[in-house]
């Protein structure tokens, strides 16, 4: 039996919390006794002082009573803290860190859990029944993700814990529709759309998210011959759209030669995808921007997973390896070499479809091998608060191994092999070097190569063929924030592209190998109004081609105005150029499988290409309903008849033209917790113009018009 006797006395009521650790030293000190606990358990948490006058008895009942931990006397000398096998509710208040406004919409989730919450209007938000040990994820679009204990709530200088979230230079306009179509999927002021592929649904048709097959989903988005990978955006071609995966400029896309994506969605973070009015940093894809970016921030805790399918598995993790430092790594193989599935056969049958490789031929026997692999690894690397840097890697390789040979001369035999590869290395560094001032620095090297050999037995004839593309990149951007409504871009790119064509012949002996090269300079600005009910954003960029001593200025806008907040105009236009293209030759394809080979621009025969585009529509949101109506103008020239997939005699003509594009685009959506459905439309006008032909003006290969009327469930 014991006594425990004695006061603590307080001139007045702090109104301010102390941290625990302090008030368990002042009571060891006024008793002379000793708390026996972990250190990391009491760390994060602060109270307020107890008031009054308290002998320590009472002391003990206060902290009970008010800290998650259990505190119990063993003698008169021993008081343990331990943590308490219990859950409680938590409370806490999401704001800009820059601005000190609140952040509605903001996604609290409790790790390795589904339960979570999303802040309010003013920006608070509640969850009750977290564990004790729980881990606090709290995330925002353009904005850092932090992670709390439970524990640490209640550290907090009033009852709610004011939780600052810091703004990333990779912000996006403020999000104007947070589930766009289906979840993940997003809108933004500046008529981008933005898909969060950690949150995305699937989409209706879908055994899994596709990134490549989700952006046909958009108005105005289609592909022409229904092959994922093969994107088509307001009449133009596939070639058209700048694919950049982590500010690397990707020259392949698809697997299975368009069927499957070729960026693994469990890695690819966000995608930005901009049809018109895009921001004057960015150039080349005369149609449309595809943005891809993987996982900038570094955790603190391992995560991954892996998986597989009837066509491949694949495996990702993200390694921290100091409180600065990760790896995130990701790979993904086809299952062939393992197992024949059927949908891997159903696949290969479209894939091949129309070739001699699925061709029915009863007087010979045949083989035929077809895999694919994808791999990403990335390092992220803080220095401190204002630096961080980045280096990355991606690979992406198809092959196909072909073999026949005759029941009735088994001395007519051959093989062949057709192999599509595209690497890429990057690095960038983000510096922030005051509260208004920052920059970016980022390099990219991406080499894509194509190799073909085909021996055709009816001739004794050996083909060999190879296009090779060597790409690389630095970009400096500087970003000047004069005030919260007010931003300001400049900035400077070099590019520099090399692209080799060789074809030889066995019998008759032909040969022809070209190699070109292009360096390339632009400056660009950009400046960036956002206030009240009015959005801006102006640029300008100049671009400069060394080998042709040629500028061309390309004027960029995107305006936005609400007129209730229902009802808003957007106008938007650009200019733009591209100084590569895709030609397809059907007569000297590889079994009857069709091969695109990159060119480079030399300003006579193939002529840089050139877009100009505007657009005005109207967007009314109510009650979850998102209704859209879009005209839009675009005019291509530089464009020639190879690249366009011409079935005719216009296929082997050199000839260049322009192409132009006008319609409308219509969209209504309306989402709820549990279901989302949508009908699109599109109607547009898009007619050739080639002189030298007859007629000179004709229908474009690309459908007139579509539509779709779709419902998904997101339960």
């Amino acid at each position: 039996m014991f006594l425990l006797v004695g006061s603590i006395c307080y001139a007045q009521k702090s109104t301010n919390k102390t941290s625990l650790t302090t008030i368990i030293k002042t009571i060891e000190k006024q008793y002379n006794i000793k708390f026996s606990y972990a250190v990391e358990d009491i760390t994060n948490i602060s109270i307020e002082q107890p008031s009054g006058s308290l002998n320590l008895q009472q002391t003990i009942d206060y902290l009970n009573a008010n800290v998650p931990l259990n505190f119990k006397a063993l003698n008169d000398r021993y008081i343990t803290i331990s943590v308490l096998d219990k859950t409680v509710s938590i409370c806490g208040i999401v704001f800009d860190e820059n601005l000190k406004t609140t952040l509605s919409g903001a996604t609290i989730r409790i790790k390795n859990s589904s339960e979570g919450s999303i802040s309010s209007s003013n920006g608070s938000f509640n969850l009750n029944d977290v564990a004790i040990d729980a881990t606090i994820v709290i995330s925002y679009l353009g904005f850092e993700t932090k992670e709390f204990n439970a524990m640490e709530f209640f550290s907090a200088d009033t009852n709610c814990k004011n939780i600052f979230l810091k703004a990333t230079k990779e912000e996006l306009n403020t999000v104007l529709i947070n589930v766009f179509l289906t979840s993940g999927l997003q809108k933004t002021t500046d008529g981008s759309t933005v898909l969060n592929t950690k949150k995305f649904g699937i989409l209706p048709g879908l055994t899994e998210p596709d990134i490549l097959q989700s952006i046909q989903t958009l108005p105005g988005v289609e592909s022409s011959n229904e092959s994922i990978a093969n994107i088509n955006v307001r009449g133009g071609t596939n070639d058209q759209n700048l694919m950049l995966w982590d500010n690397i400029k990707m020259y392949h896309s698809g697997h299975f030669f368009g069927l499957i994506s070729a960026y693994n969605p469990n890695l690819t973070n966000k995608v930005i995808v901009t049809k018109n009015g895009t921001s004057a940093e960015y150039s080349d894809g005369v149609s449309s921007t595809v943005n891809m970016s993987t996982n900038n921030e570094i955790r603190n805790s391992i995560s991954g997973g892996a998986g597989i399918n009837l066509i491949s598995g694949d495996a990702f993790v993200e390694i921290p390896l100091a409180k600065n430092l990760e790896i995130d790594l990701s790979a993904r193989h086809s299952i062939t070499d393992i197992i024949t599935t059927p949908t891997y056969t159903k696949y290969y049958k479209k894939s091949f479809q129309d070739s001699e490789i699925n061709a029915d031929n009863s007087d010979k026997n045949t083989n035929s091998d077809f895999s694919f692999y994808d791999y990403t690894a990335k390092i992220l690397y803080d220095l401190n608060d204002k630096h961080q840097f980045r280096a990355n890697i991606i690979g992406i390789n198809n092959e196909l191994n072909y073999s026949e040979n005759y029941n009735s001369d088994q001395s007519k035999s051959k093989a062949s092999r057709l192999s599509q590869k595209n690497l890429g290395y990057g690095g960038n560094w983000k510096a922030q070097w005051t509260k208004k001032f920052s920059s970016q620095v980022s390099t990219y090297f991406s080499r894509y190569n194509i190799d073909a050999s085909d021996y055709r037995v009816a001739t004794d004839q050996l083909l060999n063929e190879a296009n090779e593309v060597l790409e690389t990149g630095t970009k400096l951007n500087l970003y000047y924030d004069t005030n919260q409504n007010m931003k300001f871009l400049a900035g400077y790119q070099i590019n520099e592209t090399g692209m080799l064509n060789q074809t030889r012949v066995s019998a008759p002996f032909y040969s022809s190998t070209k190699k070109d090269v292009l360096l390339n300079h632009a400056l660009f600005l950009e400046t960036e109004y956002n206030k009240n009910k009015t959005y801006l954003r102006l640029g300008m960029r100049l671009n400069y081609f060394q080998k042709f001593e040629k500028l061309l200025f390309e004027p960029r806008i995107n305006f936005r105005q609400k007129f209730s907040d229902q009802l808003a105009l957007k106008i938007e236009g650009e200019f733009k150029n591209q100084t590569t293209t895709q030609i397809i030759d059907f007569e000297d394809d590889f079994l009857g499988v069709e091969k695109r080979r990159w060119q480079l621009v030399n300003n006579k025969d193939i002529p840089i290409a050139r877009s100009k585009q505007g657009s005005i529509g109207f967007e009314f949101n109510q009650d979850n309903w998102n209704i859209e109506l879009t005209g839009f103008y675009k005019i291509v020239d530089g464009i020639t008849a190879s690249n366009q997939g011409f079935y005719n005699n216009f296929q082997f003509k050199k000839a260049h033209g322009s192409y132009t594009d006008n319609g409308v685009e219509f969209l209504i959506n309306k989402t709820t917790k549990k279901y989302s459905t949508w009908l699109s439309y599109t109607f547009s006008n898009n007619n050739y113009h080639f002189e030298s032909f007859i007629p000179s003006t004709f229908p474009n290969n690309i459908r007139l018009h579509w539509d779709s009327i779709t419902i998904f469930w997101i339960i």
